[in-house]
């Protein structure tokens, strides 16, 4: 299993601006220092001066899909690897094309509260998967060259359909299911003159963790010759309006018994309820605040330095809400930056 952190910023990141010219343009400043006779010998203040004109202003925004886990078995393409995303950002496209990937190389997607800063990403990646006749082969299969529009609404195919191997997975704990139907239900309302269009129209919906009849569900997945089984873990993150909000993190263990943590949005540092997790797990994906202003509602890199277990820091590969944060050598596993990837077990 590989998991890559694709976006380490969340909710409170913005981004920043560069100045920037343009490759075409520096390469005709370039011609023109060394071919013109008014730039021999030209100050350093006139070539900054000309690049000052070419310079436009380049934002920089933190994209935060949060994390790409990949098993190595077969993908709804056939091919290896199978792709989930745990939480889609605010918007998954930009931080999946750094990576060189984009919603045709998604198989499926855990959600783990309906914050939009991990459920913003479901209008794209439920909308282009739809309408992409190619994104697997029993889409193609279904499709028989038809549009997507015009198979459901000509052959009023409108359940259930597509087929589930034609459409992404949706892995969530039913107490999550229903406020992201609420969430997303009319950006995904938008397929022309069919009715009864919702989240199953896109999705594969899969429930995990303890069902209505008492029985607890999980997901597994094959890795080369072991498996993974995925486990919601309940965490309280907001409480507001006089309601709770939990956020369900996950629990990926090995069939050897590696255990690795994604406790995803948690309040404060670590809840007494979870700290069974937190020694049982061999990694922690742990998020942190790093603003100075500490918002009580995500464990703050101050706490997490001063007040968390010595055994359970060096665990811990944290990412971050903010700016990079500076943390005392050999304390923590790692502080992590997007791109970074790791192997298991």
């Amino acid at each position: 299993m590989k998991i890559t952190a694709i976006g380490v910023n969340a909710a409170f990141s913005t981004g920043v601006y560069q100045e920037a010219i343009s490759v075409k343009d520096a390469r005709e400043l370039a011609l023109k220092i060394a071919n013109s006779p008014e730039f021999q010998g030209a100050s350093e203040e006139l070539i900054n001066a000309e690049l000052t004109k070419l310079s436009q202003r380049l934002y920089q925004p933190k994209w935060q899909a949060n994390f790409l886990v990949e098993f190595d078995m077969p993908s709804k393409r056939g091919k290896n690897p199978y792709r989930l995303l745990v939480d889609v950002g605010g918007d998954a496209r930009h931080a999946l094309r750094a990576l060189g990937l984009s919603s045709a190389d998604i198989d499926g997607v855990y959600i783990s509260h309906p914050h939009n800063d991990h459920i913003g990403g479901m209008e794209y990646l439920g909308i282009t998967t739809l309408f992409n006749p190619s994104y697997t082969p029993a889409k193609t299969e279904w499709l028989s060259g038809q549009l997507v529009a015009d198979k459901l609404f000509l052959e009023q195919e409108w359940w259930p359909s597509p087929p589930e191997n034609s459409k992404p997975d949706i892995f969530i704990h039913r107490k999550v299911l229903e406020p992201l139907k609420r969430a997303v239900g009319p950006g995904l309302d938008t397929i022309q003159g069919v009715p009864n269009v919702r989240l199953e129209t896109y999705f594969n919906i899969q429930q995990i963790g303890k069902q209505d009849n008492g029985q607890t569900s999980t997901k597994v997945f094959q890795d080369g010759d072991g498996s993974w089984t995925i486990r919601p873990i309940f965490a309280m993150h907001v409480i507001s309006s006089s309601e709770e909000m939990a956020s369900y993190g996950i629990s990926l263990e090995h069939s050897s018994g590696y255990n690795v943590l994604m406790p995803t949005d948690t309040q404060h540092m670590m809840p007494p309820q979870l700290q069974s997790h937190y020694r049982r797990a061999n990694v922690i994906y742990m998020d942190c605040e790093t603003s100075p202003f500490p918002t009580g509602i995500h464990p703050h890199i101050s706490d997490l330095i001063h007040r968390m277990d010595a055994s359970i820091q060096k665990k811990c590969l944290l990412y971050h809400y903010g700016e990079y944060p500076e943390v005392p050598d050999g304390m923590f596993l790692g502080v992590l930056k997007a791109g970074d990837s790791h192997f298991y077990p």
